[in-house]
């Protein structure tokens, strides 16, 4: 525990004072709510508006986790790669589990204060949700999945990506790419079929679908992301995103030179 607690500690503190971290992390997602609240309403009746701006705080709730866990979490692996930490940790008696569950640690703390962040700025903009206790508990159990899925993605980044910006910016345009062509920026019924069939695939598209269905209520979603199938699917993939990051990681990023 002493040495997970010393992982959280340091990666904790180095995120905090990363300016480009809490800048993508939390401005960035806030801005984008308060940019969708006041653009993308103007035609929809006054009765649905409060539950459309719901929509859309979620969806940039989802897009500060996937950032955190996309971006920040290989910045915190190649920042320690290029100052020589992570090479002192391999010739250490850590094992690579420690280190991996401080960054975890750490990230999921930067994730859930930017997350909380964005759903009460866009509750100061009008934002309303539509969940009850039962589909609270039900929504964070899929948030939890977003930060399973956007970890794993990072630790892969983070093992593959050797320098400390090409990681950041790997991190931040596989979170905006993916999120441009999987429904999270744009609605699922605009999109190609074949993205509509990626947006499924993708295990953060119908984990943020289904965050929506239960708390914004099920007319915000164009498909039901909380079938049986589905939701198995979802809970696979971003198990295996993590499973194989971690993997990764354990093999690779902790492989002495």
């Amino acid at each position: 525990m002493r040495q997970i607690s010393a992982g959280y500690t340091k990666a904790i503190k180095e995120l905090l004072r990363e300016k480009a971290a809490l800048f993508w992390t939390i401005a960035w997602p806030i801005i984008w709510v308060l940019i969708g609240s006041f653009s993308f309403t103007g035609s929809a009746p006054q009765g649905v508006i409060p539950y459309i701006k719901g929509s859309i705080a979620i969806s940039m709730m989802v897009f500060a986790l996937m950032i955190a866990g996309m971006s920040n979490l290989p910045a915190s692996i190649a920042g320690d790669r290029a100052n020589g930490l992570l090479a002192k940790l391999k010739s250490m008696p850590i094992k690579p589990y420690k280190d991996f569950l401080g960054r975890i640690s750490a990230v999921i703390t930067l994730s859930l204060l930017a997350a909380a962040l964005v759903i009460v700025i866009g509750i100061a903009v009008g934002a309303r949700f539509t969940g009850t206790g039962i589909e609270i508990l039900q929504a964070i159990g899929f948030v939890f999945l977003v930060i399973c899925a956007s970890a794993g993605v990072g630790l892969i980044a983070g093992t593959l990506i050797k320098n400390l910006q090409g990681a950041i910016r790997t991190g931040v345009g596989i979170a905006v790419i993916t999120s441009a062509i999987s429904g999270l920026f744009a609605p699922y019924e605009v999109l190609p079929v074949p993205l509509q069939v990626f947006s499924r695939v993708y295990p953060i598209s119908p984990a943020q679908a289904s965050i929506v269905h239960l708390l914004a209520g099920p007319d915000m979603v164009a498909y039901n992301p909380l079938a049986s199938g589905q939701i198995t699917l979802t809970i696979a993939l971003s198990f295996a995103f993590l499973f194989a990051g971690t993997v990764l990681y354990s093999r690779l990023g902790w492989k002495l030179d």
